[in-house]
């Protein structure tokens, strides 16, 4: 499990992507902005998939991709968005770590 307290990214990914894995579950966090009535908004994107490829070699209809407030709070909330995503997945995660490539 991801622990909020340990878990500080959120000024490395103003810059860059964040990749991280987790006995099968691989994720992203990065910096998005999206157009919002006449502006711009920015978000903190959230992609996982299972193992065992990186981000570019898994097909898109298995990643799944959430938004998130760019903010401290949105990564709390990232937060328990990967460790309910790791819980409730977990039979996919066990079965991608196993995989080979």
């Amino acid at each position: 499990m991801i622990d909020y307290d340990h878990f500080h990214v959120l000024n490395y990914v103003k810059k860059e992507e964040y990749t991280g894995s987790m006995e099968g579950m691989r994720y992203m966090l990065k910096k998005k902005v999206v157009p919002r009535d006449d502006q711009e908004e920015t978000c903190l994107e959230v992609i996982i998939w299972p193992e065992p490829y990186g981000y570019a070699r898994t097909e898109e209809e298995k990643k799944l991709r959430k938004d998130f407030p760019f903010s401290e709070d949105g990564l709390k909330e990232a937060v328990v968005h990967l460790n309910q995503q790791f819980e409730d997945q977990r039979v996919l995660w066990d079965l991608s770590s196993k995989l080979e490539m």
